[in-house]
């Protein structure tokens, strides 16, 4: 069967995506890994109407109502490769299986890569986290710890005070200058210079190298990340580089550098949270949508 669209990735983009092209009357196939960004969060925060509630029950109500519309078709799976085609594009499955669209949107996530600290990966999402709007709120002004990884860091510990009183852990990343240091001090932010040899505890005490214990009610940290699927470079789409890792280039309808391929959520933005997946999933979607009514297939994948 041949598909309007083949939507790669079935979390919050995703699905806000699907949604539009549904109710446009597309035929529309998602290809879902299951593999959410924020599996290791308890709670979702700072989407409007969702504020508090369960990662896994967003997905799966969206999800429900977006299956309500009957030219949609899910399949559970992971899309191996992906090829531009006279007609389109043809995505290949890890079990072999081909499907062929008209129009492909990427909305593949990404993969976290932590800093090798004992102790920091186990605690993801429960009271390590990074980004301040969608946890910030719930550690209740206690205690925060800002490990380094880079100059960047900079950036979260200035941020935080507003959340609580802020540590900034040095761990070797960076050392910051007499005009950086002074605008920490500006904000409240304490500096620690130790090495941190693990993280314990509940939440989150801090063991420094010199046998100190810092206990934190959480900690944050701005981790390297990079696209979760490799269909984007099959296809040569662009990227760009971010602070913290390169993600696919789009322009303001979504659309990559590659026609008739669009990207959207946290794999196609610097940096990521829920309301604004949602948001760029009903752009992409939308455009799509509009690039199947208003440009010629035959002159969109002419290969020469």
């Amino acid at each position: 069967m041949s598909y309007d669209a083949i939507i790669v990735g079935g979390s919050y983009a995703g699905i806000a995506a699907a949604l539009q092209l549904a109710r446009a009357r597309r035929r529309v196939l998602v290809i879902d890994e299951g593999i959410r960004r924020n599996r290791f969060a308890s709670h979702s925060h700072g989407f409007l109407g969702q504020d508090g509630r369960p990662p896994e029950e967003i997905v799966a109500e969206a999800r429900g109502q977006l299956m309500h519309y009957p030219t949609v078709t899910w399949e559970t799976g992971r899309a191996e490769s992906a090829e531009r085609t006279s007609k389109g594009f043809r995505i290949t499955n890890a079990d072999g299986r081909n499907h062929q669209a008209r129009r492909l949107l990427l909305a593949v996530g990404v993969i976290d890569d932590l800093p090798p600290i004992p102790g920091l990966a186990e605690r993801w999402g429960r009271s390590v986290f990074h980004c301040p709007y969608c946890h910030g709120y719930e550690l209740m002004q206690g205690r925060i710890g800002v490990v380094a990884v880079s100059g960047q860091s900079m950036h979260h510990a200035l941020m935080l005070p507003d959340w609580g009183p802020t540590t900034l852990l040095l761990n070797g990343a960076f050392e910051p200058d007499a005009d950086q240091s002074a605008h920490l001090a500006r904000r409240g932010v304490a500096i620690e210079a130790d090495r941190i040899a693990g993280i314990g505890g509940d939440p989150a005490d801090v063991t420094l190298a010199d046998g100190r214990t810092l206990p934190f009610a959480g900690l944050f940290v701005l981790p390297k990340s990079r696209v979760a699927s490799p269909l984007a470079a099959q296809l040569g789409c662009v990227n760009e580089n971010g602070p913290l890792g390169a993600y696919i280039r789009t322009d303001a309808m979504q659309e990559t550098s590659v026609p008739g391929v669009f990207a959207c959520g946290d794999a196609a933005r610097a940096a990521g949270s829920v309301a604004l997946a949602v948001g760029a999933g009903t752009m992409a979607g939308t455009a799509l949508h509009r690039s199947l009514l208003f440009c010629d297939d035959d002159e969109l994948f002419a290969i020469s």
